[in-house]
């Protein structure tokens, strides 16, 4: 009976922990890839594309985030491009246009969340030194969702040795 109790609490642990990820978004012809696929203001976005074939440079352009240029990424046929969200950009959606010689064409488009990453600077604490640059030195930085991920793995392990502790005393004093 305990255990029908764990596994729904334990289902909603590691969906949290699934749903904490931000996940890219694919054109249909799997050409072009846009990290993170819902972004926020002030946020740099990724779009990389495998549809320039063997060119090495491509031009993108983002209604919202404007021109950016597409150089070879970590793999090979690989072109990545980077661009940053404006602090006033709105909820919605974005679409990017990607040009590359000969006369290939891709469009894809992604959300805009409309809420900014990171920590209100209040002046005090350690929000204030909040920055995505301060991790190589000793500050705060990383992934936004790097605590919320430890915070959730957290739990799911309190509540792995939770069952098994009640487990183990069930069998013992029956």
């Amino acid at each position: 009976m305990r255990l029908a109790r764990t596994g729904p609490q334990l289902a909603l642990v590691l969906g949290a922990l699934v749903l904490s990820t931000s996940p890219a978004v694919a054109a249909p012809d799997g050409d072009v890839r846009v990290n993170p696929g819902k972004a926020a203001p002030g946020s740099t976005v990724t779009v990389s594309t495998t549809a320039c074939g063997k060119e090495t440079y491509g031009k993108g352009e983002s209604e919202v985030g404007g021109k950016f240029h597409l150089l070879p990424g970590d793999r090979e046929g690989v072109l990545v491009g980077r661009f940053t969200l404006p602090w006033d950009a709105v909820s919605g959606t974005d679409t990017v246009t990607l040009k590359c010689p000969p006369r290939v064409k891709q469009t894809v488009t992604y959300q805009i969340s409309g809420q900014p990453v990171g920590a209100v600077e209040a002046g005090f604490g350690w929000a204030a030194g909040a920055d995505a640059g301060e991790g190589a030195d000793g500050g705060v930085g990383g992934s936004p969702y790097a605590l919320g991920a430890l915070l959730l793995g957290g739990a799911a392990a309190g509540v792995l040795v939770r069952t098994r502790r009640r487990a183990t005393a069930a069998r013992n004093g029956a």
